[in-house]
């Protein structure tokens, strides 16, 4: 097992925007990336000459989310950008996708869902050379809405808002498990999912719980510190001090207790250290990053 001080590798999730434009259409509502949070995927990943694959495979239009985002990385200069368009299992093992992975700078994932980013990637070639890559490389990889929940282990799969914190209301499954310790939620604040994150920690205490609100991020560094991006916020769950969490005892559809759940709010240029289980809050005065 690869020490965490010696991961190269660097993860960007995003909380995603898809509810920021006025038509209802996915097509219309893909401006989530401003130049704030697009311009540190691009620095991270080594300035303007990198190459950027993008993988749209968990959107129902991926034709026009990746036109999107060519759009959005060439504002920023950003010329060399692939759109790999995954819509197939078998095709995570071919040469040709493969090769791409291989050589670029980032890999971004888009929103939709993330169910068909596991389903279609998950334990296959492509799957390995990420992970691979993530470990041993100064490799970004990049991911909003779904491409940001697709990271963890212990992946959120869907689950109500409307019936938060009732036993049952989150759904569970195996993600790509690029940061096992995190379970993440996008669009946290906008939809208000509290419940179903409190839910995912009460059932997996060890893990830290993050919220992302839409237009925000978080840099992840060596699979332990990372700082909060973007024009939102970020909040974390931490169930390690948990003393009453009932919801092994409880049967499904019940509403559910807890206490002591500790809950941090953070904002751009916060981090926060997982192992450590730390905050690191930004000085009010200091320059805004």
């Amino acid at each position: 097992m690869v020490n965490k001080k010696h991961i190269k590798g660097t993860l960007i999730p995003i909380g995603g925007n898809e509810d920021k434009g006025t038509n209802a259409s996915e097509m219309h509502t893909l401006d989530f990336i401003e130049d704030g949070i697009l311009s540190h995927v691009v620095q991270e990943s080594g300035g303007l000459d990198s190459l950027i694959v993008v993988i749209p495979t968990a959107s129902s239009i991926p034709d026009e989310v990746g036109e999107n985002y060519i759009s959005a990385f060439g504002k920023l200069g950003c010329k060399n950008v692939k759109v790999l368009n995954l819509t197939k299992r078998e095709e995570a093992d071919d040469p040709d996708f493969l090769s791409w992975v291989q050589k670029a700078d980032c890999v971004m994932f888009s929103g939709g869902d993330q169910s068909k980013i596991v389903d279609k990637i998950g334990n296959t070639k492509m799957h390995e050379i990420l992970q691979q890559r993530y470990l041993h490389e100064n490799f970004v990889i990049a991911g909003t809405s779904a491409g940001a929940m697709a990271m963890s282990s212990e992946m959120i799969a869907g689950g109500s808002a409307t019936d938060a914190f009732f036993k049952g209301a989150v759904n569970m499954r195996d993600g790509m498990g690029f940061f096992p310790e995190l379970i993440i939620d996008s669009h946290f604040i906008q939809r208000g999912r509290f419940g179903r994150l409190a839910e995912a920690v009460a059932a997996f205490p060890e893990l830290i719980g993050v919220g992302l609100a839409e237009d925000t991020g978080i840099v992840i560094k060596k699979c332990n510190e990372f700082k909060i991006i973007g024009s939102g916020m970020v909040i974390i769950f931490d169930a390690s001090q948990v003393s009453h969490n009932a919801r092994e005892s409880l049967a499904e559809g019940t509403p559910m207790s807890m206490s002591n759940l500790k809950v941090h709010v953070l904002s751009n240029s916060d981090r926060f250290y997982v192992d450590e289980r730390r905050v690191e809050v930004l000085p009010i005065h200091a320059p805004f990053e």
